[in-house]
């Protein structure tokens, strides 16, 4: 049956076809629809975890009980989930493991614009990558395929152009393989050194399996066009690629970008006369080529920072632009606020009134940045404003103290700032952390978490207790 679905949408519907039966996630734009979408089908258990570490962890626990399963985040949620993927990497898997991600080049709602593409190379863990809906669906059924025949975690690399733009999928019926007999095998899921010594010459044995693999797979394929150019590009880069030139260029289109087929790249290399990657962030395609000896054009006219589009491609190869229609009118700006009754909106106003320095954190109350409450010194990542307000006291030898608080949200409290509070117990900083109680993960839309005392289906479930605090304190 045909279908107008999200890219994330179509991602789900890849694991509801594969019999995917366990999904844990961390909600992060742009990759929460994946895991909000797989919960409306009753076959997949669906759990929102306190992090993305812990929902990798949760998710290698159902592949080694004999059930495929999927974790999804963002692509910074992949470095906080680092641990365990690096490790993951070399146990391999039991049942089948995917690993969604989702890039956000142009940083839409972000605090960085890194290319999850190093995380696959440095894990040494395949990446598959999708460009449109389609692909979303067959590519998360296809992971699970090499996640059991390779023995191996498989990431499934998303981008915000891809998880939330809409084409044609064909759906099939759910087909759920047999459960894998879980048996203990200490030297092969025991990672301590005497043990995973001997599973390194394994992971490498399977880069090389997987990159043979790659050479004649029917997703990374040549589209033969005209031979004066040649593209190697992949994901949403190839979909502007097709709109600027058509069938004028001919085009190598990567479906699996780790690892890459050494002898495909050079085959299409030797068809084409002047050979060009168009990748977004890093020159990840094009360093590899030249590591080949391959002559390549890449950074060199395509830009390093943001998303791509038709017109920055078109530019690049000296091709005409196309401008829509303007409105003369002129708008006036509307840049995000803080909602009606947000907790942070009264809480923000006062700081600023006391001239105090914050100490911020993710999530939308780092608006209290932004004018006319400017009331936020510094954001860097989840959890980071308690453990930076502890050295920032400590460094301050008690002169900043009383004018210096931490500000952190409920999630995000139990996502990744109780380690921190438990540092400054633990080293005694005499410092301020101030929790606000959405009693709701806020800036992804609304999602359920451990204070919320609901499941992802709205159910009820445990309550986090941590510190006294529960919803609707006020705090």
């Amino acid at each position: 049956m045909k279908q107008l679905m999200l890219g994330n949408k179509a991602a789900a519907r890849g694991l509801y076809e594969a019999g995917c039966c366990f999904v844990s996630s961390y909600p992060g734009t742009p990759s929460t629809e994946i895991t909000e979408e797989a919960a409306k089908y009753d076959e997949i258990y669906c759990e929102w975890a306190p992090n993305e570490k812990v929902a990798m962890e949760a998710a290698f626990g159902a592949s080694l009980a004999g059930r495929r399963s999927f974790c999804g985040m963002k692509h910074v949620g992949l470095n906080v989930a680092a641990d365990p993927l690096f490790t993951m990497s070399y146990t391999g898997v039991n049942a089948g493991l995917v690993i969604g991600v989702a890039d956000d080049a142009g940083m839409h709602s972000s605090q960085n614009e890194q290319d999850s593409r190093h995380h696959a190379i440095a894990s040494k863990v395949p990446m598959l990558e999708p460009s449109d809906s389609a692909e979303a669906l067959a590519f998360t059924k296809l992971a699970f395929e090499i996640s059991e025949e390779f023995d191996t975690p498989v990431i499934l690399k998303m981008c915000t152009r891809v998880s939330h733009s809409q084409s044609i999928v064909e759906t099939n019926e759910r087909v759920v393989p047999a459960r894998k007999v879980y048996e203990k095998n200490a030297p092969k899921y025991v990672m301590m050194p005497a043990f995973a010594k001997k599973r390194h010459p394994i992971v490498e044995e399977r880069t090389k399996k997987l990159a043979e693999w790659a050479e004649t797979a029917p997703i990374n394929r040549i589209e033969n066009g005209g031979k004066h150019i040649g593209v190697i590009t992949s994901s949403t880069s190839y979909q502007y690629v097709k709109e600027v030139f058509g069938d004028t260029v001919s085009i190598l289109k990567l479906g699996m970008v780790n690892p890459l087929p050494d002898r495909l790249l050079k085959a299409f290399a030797d068809q084409v006369d002047e050979l060009y990657v168009v990748e977004e962030l890093d020159p990840i395609f094009e360093n590899h080529c030249k590591q080949l000896g391959l002559k390549v054009h890449g950074k060199d006219v395509l830009p390093m920072c943001d998303e791509f589009s038709q017109n920055i491609v078109a530019e690049a190869f000296g091709k005409k632009t196309e401008t829509g229609p303007a409105i003369a009118d002129e708008i006036p700006n509307r840049p995000p606020a803080m909602c009606s009754g947000c907790p942070h909106r009264g809480l923000f106003y006062t700081l600023k009134k006391n001239k105090c320095t914050v100490l911020g954190d993710i999530g939308c109350y780092t608006l209290g940045a932004a004018a006319p409450l400017n009331a936020m010194d510094m954001t860097l990542c989840m959890g980071g404003s308690v453990s930076s307000i502890h050295g920032f006291n400590k460094a301050g030898d008690g002169e900043n103290e009383h004018k210096t608080v931490a500000v952190i949200g409920d999630s995000t409290f139990c996502h990744s700032g109780m380690t921190g509070l438990a540092n400054i117990a633990y080293n005694q900083s005499n410092s301020t952390v101030i929790i606000l109680d959405n009693s709701i993960t806020g800036m992804t839309g609304h999602q359920q978490n451990p204070t919320t005392g609901y499941n992802i289906k709205g159910d009820p479930a445990g309550q986090d207790r941590s510190g006294g605090i529960m919803p609707g304190d006020g705090l």
